[in-house]
């Protein structure tokens, strides 16, 4: 599988009559504008996979992928824990604090669901 990195604005062709062009990235979402003949199914992942058809073999799990990004230590941990508690004892009425809490669960899931780690489980 061919891996690109593209820029906002950058493209890429398939063939002569498929273009994919990254229109926007925000977080972790990028928005793609692709242009391709009428005859040419372009179906979302989860579409395919919800009508019956089959997760192709070369797709991989980015979170799996990527999970080495940020190697995790007990200082991280502790740093993690330390902003946890200030966000407990922070107004909860107030917008900001749970937009903030928001951002840290996405970023570090809370305890009992999957947790940041330096290690690739195999498979």
């Amino acid at each position: 599988m061919l891996c690109l990195t593209l820029l906002p604005g950058e493209y890429l062709t398939i063939g002569s009559d498929v273009v994919v062009q990254l229109d926007r990235m925000s977080g972790d979402h990028c928005k793609l504008a692709i242009h391709a003949p009428r005859e040419v199914p372009i179906l979302r992942g989860e579409v395919l996979e919800r009508d019956g058809g089959e997760r192709p073999g070369c797709v991989f799990d980015a979170r799996r992928r990527y999970r080495r990004e940020l190697p995790w230590d007990r200082s991280k941990a502790q740093a993690l824990s330390a902003m946890r508690l200030l966000l407990e004892q922070m107004d909860s009425a107030d917008e900001n604090v749970r937009a903030l809490r928001r951002q840290l669960n996405c970023m570090f899931p809370a305890a009992g669901r999957e947790a940041p780690t330096d290690q690739v489980s195999p498979g």
